[in-house]
């Protein structure tokens, strides 16, 4: 991703941000900029902004990410996808831990929008053209059951769900160490990293409600290891995974917070290699619940993990 750095001249004093970084940034279009500081990929001396219409003032420093735009008409794409439930208003699909939820910059051609539309000839048009069908998303290597919706109707209704919590998702995670309370509710908000706009972190101020509700199902390895199960209240970007890291508790295998390959030198040797081994996040999305748009009638879900976690899961208990 493209980022920019500049210093507003005092021709541009008071003016609006977007519109002064029009001017700036010739390189881009208005609607581009304005959906960068959207999705928070602003700082304006030092503070992430989000707000287009706030005012600029002469010498302030701003720094920009820009997304790289998605090449137009994305294609179906004949790729296997393990459907657990469908009908003509949805489908319930488990999503593999190598594969991205939608086209991005560097993915085009093998997303799970590119299965789906090779898949079905109907899905829902309310997330734009880059996602059609896709109601919520699981990162590309968390693995585990989502819901798609083939019509509006149907992606309206369970986007309603999402935001009153009558969808629910549960997760299992593969964690360090033991998480103290054993159970519990993690309620710390969430915003952008400064150091590092691909992460995500918890705030103290300014950043969305992230709340995640936890439960320790069994502990491993004399508390080397804990497996919990985690429910999510709200659906932030990264927050099951920023949540126990936090805590200090990262999921096995997340190369992105919680210094995992670290933490794999200072593990048994006889466990080492079956760590390395584990590529992706140990985060499963095994559980998903809710009501039918059309029938009214709650139903659900059930997906076991997928078999590298499996594995490591029976070598630590071996062990």
């Amino acid at each position: 991703m493209p980022k920019y750095v500049y210093i507003i001249p005092d021709y541009l004093d008071k003016q609006r941000l977007d519109k002064a970084l029009t001017d700036l940034c010739k390189e881009s279009s208005r609607s581009q900029i304005q959906k960068a500081i959207k999705n928070e990929k602003l700082i304006l001396n030092g503070q992430i902004i989000s707000n287009i219409s706030a005012k600029v003032r002469e010498n302030d420093t701003i720094e920009l990410v820009l997304e790289e735009e998605v090449q137009a008409g994305i294609l179906p794409a004949n790729i296997p996808l393990d459907i657990v439930y469908e009908d003509q208003d949805l489908i319930v699909v488990n999503k593999s831990s190598t594969m991205t939820v939608h086209p991005g910059a560097g993915d085009h051609k093998e997303t799970l929008v590119n299965a789906l539309l090779y898949h079905s000839n109907s899905l829902s048009d309310i997330g734009g053209e880059i996602r059609p069908g896709i109601v919520h998303r699981l990162d590309k290597t968390t693995s585990g059951l989502m819901v798609v919706a083939k019509n509006n109707r149907a992606h309206a209704h369970l986007a309603g769900q999402i935001e009153s919590g009558e969808l629910i998702r549960q997760y299992r995670a593969l964690v360090w160490g033991v998480v103290k309370p054993v159970e519990g509710i993690i309620n710390l908000p969430m915003g952008r990293s400064k150091l590092d706009r691909k992460k995500m972190t918890t705030v103290k101020s300014g950043g969305k409600v992230a709340i995640t509700h936890y439960k320790t199902i069994e502990v491993l390895h004399n508390g080397l290891f804990s497996l919990v199960e985690c429910k999510l209240e709200t659906g932030r970007t990264h927050q099951i995974r920023v949540h126990l890291s936090h805590g200090g508790h990262s999921i096995v295998g997340d190369q992105t917070y919680g210094n995992n390959s670290r933490k794999i030198q200072g593990s048994p040797d006889y466990l080492k290699e079956e760590l390395k081994k584990m590529n992706h996040q140990a985060l499963h999305s095994f559980y998903i619940s809710f009501i039918h748009p059309v029938s009214g009638i709650r139903i659900e879900f059930e997906k076991g993990l997928p078999v590298d976690y499996n594995h490591l899961l029976e070598v630590i208990r071996k062990y």
